[in-house]
């Protein structure tokens, strides 16, 4: 059972990146999965490589576009990736600490990222790229 399911209502109005960010539901969902089935623990090594991997391509990609169409709130938004970067790799470090009920914890922080990043700072720049004739 999904935890979060994406909806066209989320789109971005980029393909590229509407795939992308489904990938993040998809990465929450398999934490939120694991954990029912009493594997929080055992999944959360994979959530957490993937974050990795998300960040350095979604993000990669879509500071380019940014950046390319010069969007007017670039430093913003260069700083929320830079906190969410640094956000995976904290949670890096305490997975390999051991650190217990991490899995909550992170969950929580995805939910978190998907409601405010995505939903909303993300959406910010949909009109702005549409005129650019970005899709």
């Amino acid at each position: 059972m999904a935890l979060v399911t994406w909806t066209p209502k989320m789109s971005v109005g980029i393909a590229k990146f509407d795939k992308q960010h489904q990938g993040l539901f998809d990465i929450m969902n398999q934490l939120h999965e694991g954990m029912l089935q009493g594997r929080g623990k055992e999944v959360l090594g994979s959530a957490i490589t993937n974050l990795a991997q998300y960040t350095k391509v979604h993000f990669g990609e879509e500071e380019a576009i940014l950046r390319l169409h010069h969007y007017p709130r670039l430093d913003e938004h260069l700083k929320l990736h830079e906190t969410f970067r640094h956000k995976v790799a904290d949670l890096d470090a305490q997975f390999r600490a051991g650190t217990a009920a991490m899995a909550v914890s992170t969950l929580d922080f995805l939910r978190d990222w998907l409601s405010k990043h995505i939903l909303v700072v993300d959406a910010q720049y949909k009109e702005f790229l549409a005129s650019k004739g970005v899709q």
